[in-house]
């Protein structure tokens, strides 16, 4: 997938004559394992988005550093200004404090759960109503204000499980210990594929859109803490790269087309 990223990059490399005199320093971009988006493999970083940062390291002059972090720790960094960039990140409104916002695709969480021939669950309301399911749930995760107020009303009920990655949440589905997850299905099917234990879960799914889960833009947070000039350097390169579609076309080389039409869209 990589060269084939690269070389889809190769036109928006050459339109610019002018090369930036680079960021004042690295770029710290903690990534956390998330489906096609990161993908950490025998400690090497890669995916739609480190790829795409590689890529643009030339243009811009900026050198990016991506430690490996949980999805909690990697939100609690940026939180902090100890991260300069956050992605890939819903939009959100407490998110809007502490970055800039550069959309790149629009995507949709859904309600999945494993296929038991129940009827199934069209709202918030009803997936409340029905305690008698078991939700799990990654932390860090963020899908906006009705996401969550699911998930707290969930946890004051007692059946919300929380974990630190999506194949923590694969495992338990696939146990039988939860009943149902939120979040984008191809998140959920890349975790899959990574994980022999869960093999056979993919088929086992179902996928539910909710109301209360709507179409979101998705993208890069760009710290405020960073310095004027580095904040402005970075803007520039990700609002072409969001306007490109390449990240789009990058999930494209994981996922068949029926597996993303419901759940990622171009910007």
């Amino acid at each position: 997938m990589r060269p084939r990223l690269f070389a889809a990059l190769g036109w928006y490399l050459a339109a610019g004559t002018v090369v930036a005199a680079g960021c004042t320093r690295e770029i710290t971009a903690p990534v956390s394992v998330s489906g096609a988006s990161v993908i950490v493999e025998d400690g090497n970083v890669h995916g739609v988005y480190p790829d795409l940062l590689r890529a643009l390291a030339p243009r811009t002059g900026c050198r990016f550093a991506f430690p490996v972090v949980p999805r909690a720790r990697q939100v609690a960094l940026f939180e902090s200004g100890m991260a300069d960039l956050l992605m890939p990140a819903t939009r959100t409104v407490s998110r809007d404090m502490m970055g800039t916002f550069v959309p790149m695709i629009r995507h949709r969480a859904m309600l999945i759960s494993v296929d038991r021939g129940g009827a199934p669950i069209t709202s918030a309301r009803q997936l409340l109503a029905r305690r008698e399911l078991r939700v799990a749930v990654v932390r860090g995760f963020d899908y906006g204000f009705e996401y969550a107020a699911m998930v707290d009303e969930l946890r004051r009920q007692g059946r919300l499980f929380r974990e630190v990655d999506v194949v923590g949440v694969a495992r338990l589905l696939h146990a039988g210990s939860a009943d149902v997850t939120i979040m984008g299905p191809t998140l959920m099917a890349a975790a899959i594929r990574r994980d022999a234990r869960v093999q056979g879960l993919q088929d086992k799914l179902k996928f539910q859109p909710i109301p209360e889960l709507p179409w979101q833009q998705s993208g890069a947070y760009i710290s405020h803490a960073l310095k004027a000039e580095d904040q402005a350097l970075l803007r520039e390169a990700l609002e072409k790269l969001g306007s490109s579609n390449q990240v789009l076309e990058g999930y494209q080389h994981y996922f068949r087309a029926d597996m993303l039409s419901d759940s990622v869209r171009a910007r």
